[in-house]
């Protein structure tokens, strides 16, 4: 955490040079023309809509596990937010529902990788409309189909360093197929800065009307370096993180083997980025709360703050399947610096859950 600290002894907290540190690490990364860090994933939104100049009215189309933020911020800008359900396997919603709401007048798609789980993202592309990737739970994930080597095997401490290097990607990161993509760093995301948010594009095109906006964009809008510090921090130990957290859910995965409780379905490989380990109940969530509160695991709504939470008593009968999920989804602690006596204590409770 040297590079935090420093910002604190320097007193150079405000927008600056580790700010930039972070978007040219991050363009690095993903291989995008051009990024800007701005303080909330919200704040983001407000420019990519800028960007994009949708009439008023426009119909925007997401899903109903989506964060409730982008709800708020299409209400705010004046357009007219389409919310769609999901299928219970994966938490996304389907090309068809998509199709089907652009029928209906839908304008932009925010397609909300879930869980970091990717979707076929080229059948949506083939929708023909705007879309913007919302890779707060797929940070730096890729798909696996575009990426012509195989898995390596585990490393060992001399070569681990030799290995995070060829664990990078050859193919395109998620966020790297819309218009224009934002990356939450927010406290519960996979890459945190504690708050703040990274939104940037693909091509050059779309980054010259973006980067209009927000090189006009005030400092009360941009991402301090105390917080880019820490997303910088996030973003260079994403690998070996990924890495421990690939770990976990593989021991968790087999503990629930022959439970009636089960995960979402996710591509085997490298792709999609582990996003905690979610667990759809086959039994009441407060049971299941209880049980491994004994047991000195604190377990959460894997949905608490998307937008069928935010808006339950409206959509619940049109988003059957995400209500369901809302009231059944666990979240298990799942993070890098868990330990393994925590883990295993975990994997004991995940195994034996009524």
């Amino acid at each position: 955490m040297e590079a935090v600290l420093t910002c604190m002894v320097d007193e150079k907290i405000g927008p600056g040079q580790m700010n930039a540190r972070l978007i040219q690490t991050f363009k690095e990364l993903t291989s995008c023309d051009g990024a800007v860090a701005l303080r909330s994933p919200a704040i983001a939104l407000e420019y990519v809509f800028k960007a994009l100049a949708l009439p008023a009215g426009s119909k925007i189309i997401i899903s109903a596990l989506a964060p409730s933020w982008q709800l708020l911020s299409i209400e705010k800008a004046g357009y007219t937010a389409v919310v769609l359900d999901v299928t219970e396997q994966n938490a996304q919603v389907t090309v068809e529902d998509v199709s089907a709401a652009i029928k209906d007048g839908g304008r932009l798609l925010i397609l909300t990788e879930t869980m970091g789980i990717l979707p076929d993202i080229k059948a949506f592309l083939e929708l023909g409309i705007p879309l913007v990737e919302d890779v707060s739970q797929s940070a730096l994930s890729f798909y696996p189909e575009e990426n012509p080597s195989a898995p390596k095997k585990p490393a060992s401490e001399e070569n681990a360093e030799t290995q995070e290097k060829d664990e990078l990607p050859k193919g395109k990161r998620a966020g790297m197929y819309g218009t224009y993509a934002i990356m939450g760093m927010e406290e519960n995301d996979v890459i945190t800065s504690a708050g703040g948010a990274v939104v940037f594009a693909p091509l050059r095109r779309d980054w010259s009307v973006l980067k209009k906006y927000t090189d006009e964009a005030p400092s009360t809008d941009i991402m301090p370096d105390m917080n880019a510090a820490l997303a910088y921090v996030g973003l260079k130990e994403f690998v070996r993180n990924e890495r421990v957290r690939k770990e976990l859910f593989t021991l968790y995965s087999r503990s629930i083997a022959s439970s009636r409780h089960k995960t979402f379905v996710r591509e085997e490989g490298w792709g999609s980025t582990i996003y905690s380990f979610p667990l759809v109940l086959n039994t009441g969530f407060k049971d299941v709360k209880t049980y491994a509160a004994k047991k000195g695991i604190e377990v959460r709504y894997a949905f608490e703050n998307s937008v069928i939470a935010l808006r339950q008593q409206e959509l619940s009968s049109s988003c059957i399947c995400a209500n369901s999920l809302l009231l059944r989804c666990a979240l298990f602690p799942l993070y890098p610096r868990l330990g393994q006596k925590d883990a295993s204590r975990i994997v004991k409770v995940l195994s034996s859950l009524p």
